[in-house]
């Protein structure tokens, strides 16, 4: 089993980095401003999304760095030959993130959730993360004609990070869709970190992370979510199965 820098998964190009090397990458393009650079991080249910909506995969394919995030994912990267070297989840590379950088005059903007749930979430994090300066948040309700002025709101405020949790597939969606009037270095897809950070999720013990099985923990606090996880996951793994030929192929080429 080899380390290889990607693999393909349903067709979706996967970099295998460790956390320390997918920190360093975000950080040196937090330092340029030529242009804004997006950052997803894909489960088993992002790629499920992916593998029912063509024009979804080509946002996920065409996004600067694409980073694995669960079980799923490791064991899809296996079966291909490849040994994921960390869990590039955004609960705990973000956090790590603000942490290894902390003190160094960065600027971050959070988007998503709701109204409540973005601003404790904002408290919480500013508490948490003192060497990072909030620079502003919104909730992730905007319609079109108000993207206008949610855009001119996050560029006046000058973020070097802009956090995005919107869920997939509408927070990928919207960084692509936006990136070329951002002026934000860098746009992550976080998913539901903000849940965490605000208190409506908890986050399952270590032990279970350990073992492959937050999935469970969440499905238990969020159960209108259940098809994700009990239909989901299965055809994940046949997924993973059947298209394996065409993803060596893929694989082969780059």
């Amino acid at each position: 089993m080899q380390s290889n820098n990607w693999v393909h998964v349903l067709g979706v190009k996967i970099h295998n980095s460790s956390q320390a090397d997918a920190i360093a990458l975000i950080e040196s393009w937090l330092l340029k401003s030529d242009l804004s650079r997006s950052v997803f991080l894909v489960n088993a249910h992002t790629l499920n999304l992916a593998a029912d909506d063509t024009q979804f995969k080509t946002v996920l394919t065409t996004a600067n760095r694409v980073f694995g995030d669960g079980t799923g994912v490791r064991w899809a990267a296996r079966l291909r030959g490849t040994r994921i070297i960390d869990n590039l989840v955004g609960t705990d590379l973000i956090p790590r993130l603000f942490t290894d950088t902390a003190n160094r005059g960065y600027r971050y903007f959070l988007l998503g959730a709701n109204e409540d749930t973005i601003a404790r979430a904002a408290k919480k994090c500013e508490a948490t993360f003192p060497g990072w300066n909030l620079a502003g948040y919104h909730h992730g309700y905007a319609d079109q004609a108000q993207t206008p002025g949610l855009l001119e709101q996050i560029n006046s405020a000058q973020p070097h990070l802009l956090l995005v949790g919107m869920g997939n597939p509408l927070q990928e969606e919207w960084i692509d869709q936006h990136q070329g009037q951002l002026r934000v270095p860098v746009c992550v897809g976080v998913g539901g970190l903000f849940d965490h950070w605000a208190g409506n999720i908890e986050r399952a013990p270590a032990w279970v992370r350990r073992q492959g099985f937050e999935w469970f923990h969440l499905m238990l606090q969020q159960p209108h979510k259940w098809r994700r996880y009990l239909l989901g996951n299965p055809k994940f793994l046949l997924r993973i199965v059947r298209e394996l030929p065409k993803d060596l192929a893929l694989s082969s080429q780059n």
